[in-house]
């Protein structure tokens, strides 16, 4: 029995219905973080962009129709992993001083992920001849790439473990000593 060889297209179609599946779980996983993050500006991005990432479920689905195919998600091992490490450091930081920190760093992990995918599959597309497609999913890309700059400059603001706060308390009585002796 031949084996069917394997082209673009298929390639294309799998890897849409892999970046499908993790679309769904980064609404899912922004909800749980924006509940999480302690920061109103974090808990805000989150919120925004998982608005921003149902719109972007649909935007999948228009693309599934554009290359005449259903719209099926197929288990996205990848975002399995990024969500499950997030889900091990919410329960591991939860309450810290550092847990904004970790929620943007594995929020940033699932951005990333889907940067790398929304790139391949845009290029492809455009290969493909699916200028429409192409359009979409760059539409996408330029939101995930928006979201991954937002998070770093949020991060560089909030991100402390307490640890300036702590050095601060720990001067505090060295300087008095120095100015009474």
């Amino acid at each position: 029995m031949a084996t069917k060889v394997k082209s673009l297209h298929d390639a294309f179609y799998e890897t849409l219905k892999d970046v499908y599946y993790a679309e769904k779980q980064s609404v899912r996983a922004l909800k749980k973080s924006a509940k999480a993050a302690q920061h109103e500006e974090l808990r805000s991005a989150f919120e925004t962009h998982a608005e921003e990432s149902a719109e972007q479920v649909e935007r999948l689905q228009q693309v599934f129709e554009i290359i005449g195919k259903p719209a099926r998600a197929k288990t996205c091992e990848a975002m399995q992993g990024i969500t499950s490490e997030m889900e091990e450091d919410l329960e591991d930081f939860a309450d810290s001083p550092a847990a904004d920190a970790v929620l943007a760093a594995c929020a940033q992990a699932v951005e990333h992920y889907e940067i790398a995918r929304y790139g391949t599959l845009k290029t492809w597309a455009r290969q493909l001849g699916y200028a429409d497609a192409a359009k979409l999913l760059e539409q996408t890309l330029e939101e995930e790439k928006k979201t991954d700059a937002l998070l770093s400059e949020i991060a560089e603001r909030i991100n402390t473990d307490g640890s300036e706060e702590a050095e601060a308390a720990e001067e505090a009585p060295r300087a008095k000593a120095k100015t009474k002796g």
